[in-house]
């Protein structure tokens, strides 16, 4: 096991394993958990008082001014399956956050709710969004605005679970040059509600129960795809997390369609994009891309899903236990969280990688600390290939990392 690696997928479980339900591994395969709930209530308010509270920009210039008092706005349920005990309990907390201006167009935010029914704390994202096209529940003979305003809540798991931070436990990362103080979770649900509006301004029939069915998929389609691939590959995960780490492309057959976007959002959760300089990623990419014979082909045609040119690494065997692990608590949410420490400790050994390169091209004992640290942290394959993209134009640091191709060669040579 890596050295920080059970530390942190202890604390993270901690944090995250009292805030779902138990129940069994097949019910938690199969089914949304019974905690997941959705409602969309039609919106209408102060037109007036919210371009009041609207800069030169468009931005909002006031949390006071955005959202019209109590009396200036009014709340009407659309669609729910949250029983309806507990929604007057949901659609008062909503009421106050839209009073106190709290609530911003097409910004969602996350909150923890406290329900009637005991033990009922639950994590909720709700989000303010306008349409052009009127449902026939919320249309009214005497709208004034062409454009209707909804808000959308999605209930399910804890706060912590929904606003997860990726990369806990390491603050100053977080706030760095890349900007990843992101909640990702609630990103994904931004992007989820874009996919509503979408469904809203199709012309179909049957419209409506699209819509619920769309709605009250939430879970399935944003939690537990990681969990799910985590089921359907158990040990074979390694395979998919050393291609999604060094971006080799992957090729799905005979597949479901569920299944192989659950793969690809794995993918592309698991991936190192966006946290590496977006021109090495994409140097790294062509020429992964280019080499022959490299795609990774993963076959679903039988009982168990085959891999084919795949390859692995003693750093993803040893993650690949850490999600395992997670699978006797069943908690989707620690799944992903697992996935972000992933990224974590790769993005930490490829920035101490470059810092010994740079001390190398003038010490020849940092030169032998790299070998050293490549040797031993269990991803060195991928790391060389990353840095060795990155330092391509730098002749100094380029002839250093030659020198470490070598050694790794014929480290290799003398293992067999």
């Amino acid at each position: 096991m890596l050295p920080s690696l059970q530390e942190s997928l202890d604390g993270d479980e901690k944090e995250l394993e009292s805030s779902e339900e138990g129940g069994s591994a097949e019910e938690r395969r199969l089914e949304p958990p019974s905690s997941s709930h959705y409602c969309l209530y039609s919106y209408r308010g102060s037109r007036l008082a919210q371009q009041r509270g609207d800069s030169d920009d468009g931005s909002p210039s006031g949390t006071n001014a955005e959202t019209p008092s109590g009396e200036d706005f009014s709340l009407s349920l659309v669609g729910t399956n949250l029983p309806s005990e507990v929604e007057p309990d949901l659609r008062g907390f909503i009421a106050k956050r839209l009073a106190k201006g709290a609530v911003f167009e097409g910004l969602g935010n996350v909150a923890s709710v406290e329900l009637r029914i005991p033990e009922s704390r639950v994590g909720c994202y709700y989000c303010l969004f306008q349409q052009e096209k009127l449902l026939p529940e919320a249309a009214t003979v005497d709208s004034e605005h062409n454009a209707s305003e909804y808000v959308v809540c999605f209930l399910g798991g804890s706060e912590k679970g929904l606003e997860l931070y990726p990369f806990f436990g390491l603050r100053g990362y977080q706030e760095g040059k890349h900007g990843m103080l992101k909640r990702t979770f609630r990103l994904e649900l931004d992007k989820y509600i874009q996919g509503l509006k979408n469904n809203m301004s199709c012309e179909e029939r049957g419209l409506e129960n699209h819509i619920k069915s769309y709605l009250s998929s939430w879970f399935e389609d944003v939690v537990c795809p990681i969990q799910r691939v985590v089921l359907l590959f158990q040990e074979k995960l390694t395979f998919l997390l050393h291609a999604a780490l060094s971006y080799t492309p992957v090729e799905v057959k005979e597949s479901d369609e569920k299944t192989k976007r659950d793969i690809n959002r794995f993918l592309s959760v698991a991936s190192l994009q966006g946290l590496i300089h977006e021109g090495t990623m994409t140097s790294l990419c062509m020429a992964m891309t280019e080499e022959p014979h490299k795609s990774v082909v993963i076959d679903c045609s039988g009982s168990q899903p085959q891999f084919y040119n795949a390859g692995s690494n003693r750093f993803c065997e040893d993650w690949m236990q850490a999600f395992l692990n997670g699978t006797e608590g069943g908690n989707p949410f620690l799944f992903r969280q697992v996935l972000e420490n992933f990224k974590l400790k790769a993005i930490q050994d490829t920035n101490n990688l470059k810092r010994f390169i740079r001390q190398a091209e003038m010490n020849h004992y940092a030169l032998f600390k790299c070998y050293m640290f490549l040797k031993n942290c269990g991803s060195g394959d991928i790391l060389l290939k990353i840095v060795k993209v990155e330092h391509e134009e730098m002749p100094e640091a380029k002839n250093v990392v030659a020198v470490l191709e070598e050694f790794m060669k014929e480290a290799l040579v003398q293992s067999f």
